[in-house]
């Protein structure tokens, strides 16, 4: 399976690789924005960033191939830039580029991801680096500590329903498939007929962000990552829910008001209607970058 990049052509225009310089993507995956860039400007190097060990050695080590003594590929959290950069002995970039967007490659093949395949309730992106699973939360988690983790992190308007649903549910069994949290949150609350996505979507989504520490890594990245790009460097980074882009756009604002950066996205860059014909998923993705001053 192969997971389509999103905005390639603006990630592209906002980045801007040049001649001799080279550039980090912090999210790797399968590499579609990489290639873009070595493909791009011939004449330019990138780092790829991934936590996962076997996107690496999958997607990563056959680009190696094709762009021989151009790509460099480094596995780590970008939530720890500034000690994998330090550990890797490498020098401010000239560009870096993050996506925060889960792959349909981990949507497909990491169990607890999909609604609608039936696996375990895992959703950890790196399984041996992180302890508590989806489940563990559903097991261990009070009401009301569910209920704000749904409504917070996913938006879910029905937060308390669902959370009042899961507690009296484990008293009888444990819920450790994603078809046994799907089919329970469909019983739980009101489906309307017009609405387009599964009515589970915006708690695994919550689930999947509070396992991951999603936001935490995104609000340790930011800072690290103007630190480690030269001046008028560029930063682009691509989110898919308004809570990841809220992050996003705060922090270019304050940096910019206190003169470290100028944002070049006044208004959220959006994928077209032709790349949502072809690439659905990229529907909701939101582009913002800034150059370093």
């Amino acid at each position: 399976m192969y997971h389509k990049p999103v905005l390639v052509d603006e990630v592209l225009t906002y980045l801007d690789p040049q001649p001799g310089k080279t550039y980090l993507d912090v999210t790797f995956g399968s590499g579609g924005h990489t290639r873009a860039i070595l493909e791009k400007e011939p004449k330019c190097n990138v780092i790829a960033m991934d936590w996962d060990t076997n996107a690496l050695e999958k997607y990563g080590e056959p680009l190696q191939k094709l762009f021989p003594g151009r790509l460099k590929l480094v596995w780590g959290n970008f939530a720890l830039l500034y000690k994998i950069l330090k550990k890797e002995n490498i020098k401010p970039v000239d560009g870096m580029l993050a996506d925060f967007g889960t792959s349909q490659i981990q949507i497909v093949n990491r169990p607890g991801f999909s609604i609608y395949r039936d696996t375990l309730l895992d959703m950890r992106m790196s399984p041996p680096h992180q302890k508590i699973t989806a489940a563990d939360v559903l097991k261990d988690a009070s009401r009301d500590k569910l209920c704000q983790l749904f409504s917070q992190l996913g938006g879910e308007r029905y937060a308390m329903q669902i959370a009042k649903a899961i507690v009296f549910e484990r008293k009888k069994r444990k819920i450790r498939t994603t078809k046994q949290l799907a089919e329970l949150i469909e019983r739980s609350v009101p489906r309307k007929k017009k609405e387009k996505i599964h009515p589970a979507t915006r708690v695994f989504q919550a689930l999947r962000i509070y396992v991951n520490k999603e936001l935490d890594n995104i609000s340790a990245f930011l800072p690290a990552a103007c630190r480690a790009i030269k001046k008028n460097g560029r930063l682009v980074c691509i989110s898919f829910h308004s809570l990841e882009d809220g992050m996003v756009k705060d922090f270019f604002k304050s940096m910019q008001l206190e003169g470290k950066v100028k944002v070049l996205t006044p208004k959220v860059i959006g994928p077209s209607e032709d790349e949502v014909k072809i690439n659905p998923s990229a529907r909701s993705a939101k582009l913002r970058a800034a150059e370093i001053l």
